[in-house]
Order: C-alpha cells, then sequence, then structure tokens
C-alpha cells in the first residue's frame, strides 16, 4: 500500500513538473501571487521623508520613454497627468482627454517606470457624477492602468466625498487644490488661486479637509509661497507645489515643460511661467530632424554604414539573371548599378 501511495506521489510530480516546463511563465513566479515591490517607492518611505524634512521629487510622464527616463534619474513620484490633453494630445485644456485614454499612457508609464510611486490622474468626467463612479474610475486606474494612487482636483463637498470614498475603497488618494485646471469653467480660465484673504484661507481649509478626507499627500498649484507655506505647515502630510514656490514638502513639473522640448509657437504660449526650462531637448530634436532632412533631399543618407544587409557577388549575379529572364532588365540595371555605387561609397568611407 505504502510503494503505490510513493509511486502515485512521484507520478503527481513529474506531472507538475512537466507542465511547469512547458510553462513559458518562470517558475518562482506560478500562483506566487504578486510580484514583489521592493523596489518601487511606498507611501511608506515618502511618509519617512517628510517627516525628515527631505524634499519629495514629482515629474509628471505619460510614455514609456518618459517614464524610462524618470525611472533612470530616481525620482520619487511619477504622475500620469490629465495634463496629456494638453501636451500630448494638443487641446487647449485638460477637459476632453477620457479615461480610457489615460489608461493607454497609465499602461505605458507603468511598463516604463519600476521604481516610483505610480500615480494617475482621475479626468474630468471620471468621478463627478457619484462616489460610485469615482471608486469604479479609480478602481480601473489601479486594475487597467498599473497604478499605486489615483489623484483628483477640487475641495467640493462633493470632491471631499469622492476622495474620502475611493480611500475607504482600499486606493490612496492624492489631492489636488488651488489652481484646478478641470474646473478653468468655474474658475474663468488657468488663474492663480490664494492671492485675497478668502481665497488664501480656502486653499489652506481644502488642503486640510483632503487630509481628513485621507490624502496622502496634497498638490497645490499656482499659489502665493505665503500660502503654500502655511498650507504645509498646518498638514502632517506631504504638500507637493507648482507654481507654489519653494517651502512646499516637494516639486512636481512636467516632462516636456523642465526638458524645454515644445517649441511650437501654441505651447510656447501656454507653457507656465513657473516653470524651469532645465535643458532646450527641443532645440535638439528640431536640429537633428533638420539635419535628417537635409541628408535624405541630398542622398547621403543612408550610406554605407547605415545599409548593413549584403547580397554576396555570386546571388547578385543569379539574382540579375532571373530578373532578365522575367523581362525585368532596367530593374537588372538598377540593381547593377546600385551594387556598384554601394561598393564605390563604401571604399571611399573607408580612406
Amino acid at each position: 500500500m505504502a510503494s503505490s501511495l510513493v509511486r502515485s506521489i512521484s507520478r503527481s510530480l513529474r506531472t507538475v513538473t512537466a507542465s511547469r516546463l512547458m510553462s513559458n511563465v518562470p517558475e518562482n513566479t506560478v500562483y506566487g501571487g504578486p510580484k514583489p515591490q521592493n523596489q518601487r517607492v511606498t507611501l511608506t518611505q515618502l511618509r519617512q521623508k517628510h517627516k525628515k524634512g527631505e524634499a519629495i521629487t514629482v515629474v509628471t510622464a505619460y510614455d514609456y520613454p518618459s517614464a524610462v527616463h524618470v525611472d533612470t534619474a530616481g525620482i520619487d513620484v511619477c504622475l500620469v497627468g490629465d495634463s496629456a490633453s494638453m501636451v500630448v494630445h494638443g487641446h487647449d485644456t485638460t477637459l476632453p482627454i477620457s479615461l480610457d485614454e489615460m489608461l493607454v499612457h497609465c499602461r505605458a508609464v507603468a511598463r516604463g517606470a519600476k521604481r516610483p510611486l505610480l500615480v494617475g490622474d482621475l479626468p474630468f468626467g471620471a468621478y463627478e457624477s457619484s462616489t460610485i463612479q469615482a471608486v469604479d474610475s479609480a478602481v480601473r486606474v489601479l486594475k487597467e492602468g498599473g497604478m499605486d494612487a489615483i489623484k483628483l482636483e477640487g475641495g467640493s463637498p462633493s470632491r471631499i466625498t469622492a476622495a474620502r470614498s475611493i480611500v475607504e475603497a482600499g486606493i490612496a488618494v492624492m489631492g489636488h487644490v488651488g489652481l484646478t485646471p478641470q474646473a478653468i469653467s468655474v474658475l474663468g480660465g488657468f488663474r492663480p488661486q490664494g492671492r485675497n484673504i478668502a481665497s488664501a484661507v480656502k486653499v489652506v481649509e481644502t488642503a486640510m479637509a483632503l487630509q481628513e478626507a485621507g490624502c496622502f499627500s496634497v498638490v497645490l498649484e499656482c499659489v502665493p509661497p505665503p500660502v503654500a507655506a502655511a498650507a504645509t505647515s498646518a498638514l502632517h502630510i506631504p504638500t507637493i507645489g507648482i507654481g507654489a514656490g519653494p517651502f512646499c514638502s516637494g516639486q512636481v513639473l512636467v516632462y516636456h515643460d523642465l526638458l524645454g522640448m515644445m517649441q511650437h509657437p501654441h505651447h510656447a504660449k501656454v507653457t507656465p511661467k513657473f516653470c524651469k526650462q532645465y535643458a532646450q531637448v527641443g532645440e535638439v530634436i528640431n536640429k537633428a530632424l533638420l539635419e535628417y532632412k537635409e541628408e535624405v533631399s541630398k542622398h547621403s543618407f543612408p550610406g554605407p554604414s547605415h545599409s548593413p544587409y549584403k547580397i554576396s557577388s555570386n546571388d547578385l549575379d543569379g539574382f540579375l539573371s532571373e530578373l532578365q529572364k522575367l523581362g525585368l532588365d532596367e530593374a537588372a540595371s538598377a540593381a547593377a548599378a546600385s551594387a556598384e555605387k554601394m561598393e564605390s561609397s563604401a571604399s571611399l568611407s573607408s580612406q
């Protein structure tokens, strides 16, 4: 009986081993649960930085290449912002972008950024109707977008309720007060906030209400530095400034803005005053494209060094012969002439 049981177990083990060998998933990840997040920045780490008075770095990015750069630089938080509506899609405001479009950006960023905490914006229209809509949208950002947290704008009672409901659903929320681009219909445009007594007090009170709702951090956009300093002092969660002066717990800028990538007059017109350009990447891109256009126009690109695929002399002769049999004499002549020219160019470039 015992020997029969041993044989049965042995057969089962062989079957399991065989199935694992057939799988294209590494053995140690099969039914292994969530992937280890040891390298990912966590909320606990952000809280520790905040407690120590260390500045938190945030960059807004929208695609795989920018996410890889943000990751490589060691930025703490990568925000997939609804500003993609303007920066990537060319709209005048953030309002047109949909949740489905945002999810595409989120997934691309999630594939490129392995270290930063990933925060996805809830776009306009994705959370205003009800707390059920807000929670459902937030769930999609995490499950379908691969984000670690969401961000929502504003501090009206309904937004505070939405933030609280999302937190209670087990999803981390970053708040956003001051200039809230999704509310430009009410604000009358992209206008700084907190520039009079009532508005300044409202910024602080709204930030505190978002903290009370469970937000782990609050973005302060386009408010005077003293107002941002007051809010930062009043809160026990980090504040992330953008056009709010140096007294916040951290700072956020848009990837394309800080790199000086966008040279188009339309984008230059809407580039915010508070943005420091740490490079002029746009000028480099324009120069490279113009050089490419010139070389293609002059037929100097591609040359031998960028035409790596060869055909042997014997095969070329056979190819020419087959073309002639097909009655394609002109094609054969063109092929022969091109081979001669490439050989001549290669000889000149090697001298």
